[in-house]
């Protein structure tokens, strides 16, 4: 194990306005400017999930997602916390609310080469409220898959070209594993 004492000193080879990148050692790696975490939502009611798919940048494509946002992103919001942001995008982006809440812990999606972190939360007893589809300039197209077809929902979007975030993962981890 390695004992973090023992490592290189810290260096920003390059930042700009949102990202950073670093170097410790050999080791090459991204972060964001600031504390900025994210908050992902697993939103199921009864058999269903919401899912979201919207163009991403860096991919030059559109992605199948869950719903998430960024927490303390906006100026003013240094003391944003996760439920505060998953309610609030989840909201935004899907157009629905949900009654119930239930934060399953904070996550790394990629710890070998970025230091972003996001925390999963659980929302059921949900009610659509309004259109969704985001903040101006998403264009966030909402579905809401049945959980005993999501294999084929996932295989469908992948065969469109679609890239698929690492998070559906765990809506095949029955399949995968068995």
């Amino acid at each position: 194990m390695t004992d973090p004492k023992s490592l290189p000193p810290e260096e920003t080879t390059w930042e700009g306005k949102w990202i950073a990148t670093k170097k410790r050692g050999k080791w090459e790696y991204a972060t964001r400017t600031r504390e900025v975490r994210a908050a992902v939502i697993l939103a199921v009611d009864h058999g269903e999930v919401l899912l979201i798919e919207q163009f991403r940048v860096p991919l030059n494509r559109n992605c199948l997602e869950m719903p998430a946002g960024l927490i303390g992103d906006d100026a003013g919001g240094e003391d944003d916390d996760p439920l505060s942001a998953a309610k609030r995008e989840l909201e935004e982006e899907t157009g629905y609310i949900a009654d119930h809440w239930e934060e399953l812990g904070e996550f790394y999606s990629s710890p070998g080469m970025v230091t972003e972190s996001f925390t999963l939360l659980k929302a059921s007893g949900l009610t659509k409220v309004s259109a969704g589809g985001g903040v101006e300039g998403e264009n966030i197209t909402v579905h809401r898959v049945k959980l005993s077809e999501i294999e084929q929902f996932i295989a469908d979007f992948r065969a469109g070209d679609y890239a698929i975030d690492v998070r559906m993962l765990m809506l095949l981890g029955p399949k995968l594993l068995g």
